[in-house]
């Protein structure tokens, strides 16, 4: 379409209502000179994405967005929490954005990937996190992989945001993490969206998105939690083998005999006497981390662990939850993060002599009793080969596509 330069943006923007103009039209522009006495003519192009290439480069195409929607999973993965919610390329990818974007944070220092870092299976090397202005996260980052593929919909340790779309937004109004809490003269979230509101790049893409320019925290959480549901991880030594059987019982053709001795002790549950000490069987671990997802049983209580990270005398017996245990470490073996919700555990045979012996606090009244047998602490009295044995297993579910997938990365360094 071709409109002459000398017309008033009132009346191009009549013209453009009369003609039909789509919101997305690409509009030449014609500077006309000498009128009445040449005909020389100019064409400018407006670009309606232009402040997204300005800001991402070509990290974020419009025109040929990357896959989030309709990505491949194993036919035997069959848990799915994502409920109502809907999975597209266009909310992922402005969620993509807001996911690594320091600018939701009240001095513009963090972003969600401060605290889930891709190369990390989306969590944290650090015992907890850094916030803003010195702030720091109450407890251990939890690893963002296949967040979509549990029965449990409830997300953070202590369960408290009722659904990922909830989650999103609680850690950017959080005072220590994102800040914009309304406390102690910090703006709110409302601060927030008039903030965003103002950013050419998401005035282009929350238009792209929702067919308008407007910011609103509800955009916000299902364009968060459009891109958080599609991080999902099934390349694993593990799934290259579960593939090849019918249910996870069969011994996989790819493991090696350590590997399906510990997949074996990791499923199959252990036979207690009445002192709580385990006689026959195998580890029980799938019943709280059941397989294939390897995602924690929305009914388990408190694991034993009940202090509060970085604190020596601290107790919280809220926290129920866990991340799946799907790439609890990367492809290589090598842990991601520190686990437990207070970091406290470095290392596989520390979460299995962990769970070796439970000694029952009297403090802990929300101790899940799969974990005292008969009400006696646990004593799994497990044997060293059966550590390695177990350990070499957790390892087979690291994935690889994961930590290097273009899609899941930073938009602002590509």
């Amino acid at each position: 379409m071709r409109i002459p330069s000398f017309l008033t943006a009132t009346l191009l923007a009549g013209i453009f209502s009369t003609l039909g103009c789509s919101k997305n039209d690409a509009i030449t522009i014609i500077p006309i000179t000498n009128i009445g006495t040449t005909n020389t003519q100019t064409a400018t192009t407006v670009d309606p994405y232009a402040a997204i290439k300005l800001a991402l480069g070509s990290s974020i195409d419009p025109a040929n967005l990357d896959n989030y929607a309709n990505q491949d999973k194993p036919a035997y993965i069959l848990k799915n929490n994502l409920g109502p919610n809907v999975i597209t390329d266009k909310t992922a990818t402005l969620g993509r954005v807001l996911f690594y974007d320091k600018n939701l944070s009240i001095n513009n220092t963090i972003s969600c990937a401060s605290c889930h870092k891709q190369n990390f299976a989306f969590g944290d090397t650090a015992i907890v996190s850094a916030g803003v202005e010195g702030g720091l996260t109450i407890r251990h980052s939890m690893r963002l992989i296949n967040t979509r593929f549990a029965n449990e919909a409830k997300f953070f340790w202590n369960e408290r945001a009722a659904n990922l779309n909830v989650q999103t937004t609680m850690p950017i109004v959080d005072h220590l993490e994102m800040g914009f809490s309304g406390e102690n003269g910090r703006g709110t979230i409302t601060t927030l969206t008039n903030k965003l509101n103002t950013i050419n790049y998401y005035k282009e893409l929350f238009k792209f998105t929702f067919g308008d320019t407007i910011v609103t925290e509800n955009r916000i959480q299902t364009s968060l939690a459009s891109f958080i549901n599609s991080i999902q991880s099934f390349d694993s030594k593990y799934d290259l083998g579960r593939a090849q059987v019918n249910n996870d019982n069969q011994p996989f053709p790819n493991f090696t005999v350590t590997e399906n001795q510990g997949k074996a002790l990791f499923i199959t549950a252990p036979v207690f006497n009445a002192a709580g000490l385990r006689t026959t069987g195998g580890l029980g671990c799938n019943a709280c981390h059941n397989a294939p997802e390897f995602d924690i049983d929305p009914n388990t209580l408190n694991n034993g662990i009940i202090g509060i990270a970085n604190s020596a005398n601290g107790i919280d017996l809220t926290n129920t939850r866990a991340a799946s245990l799907r790439d609890i470490t990367n492809a290589a073996g090598a842990i991601n993060t520190p686990m437990m919700h207070t970091g406290v555990l470095r290392s596989l045979r520390a979460v299995i002599n962990h769970y070796n012996t439970i000694n029952v606090n009297p403090r802990n009244t929300n101790l899940d009793p799969r974990l005292r047998p008969g009400g006696n602490g646990q004593n799994l009295n497990v044997t060293e080969a059966e550590i390695a044995a177990v350990v070499a297993f957790m390892q087979t579910l690291g994935g690889n596509n994961v930590y290097v997938n273009k899609k899941w990365s930073n938009p602002f360094l590509n």
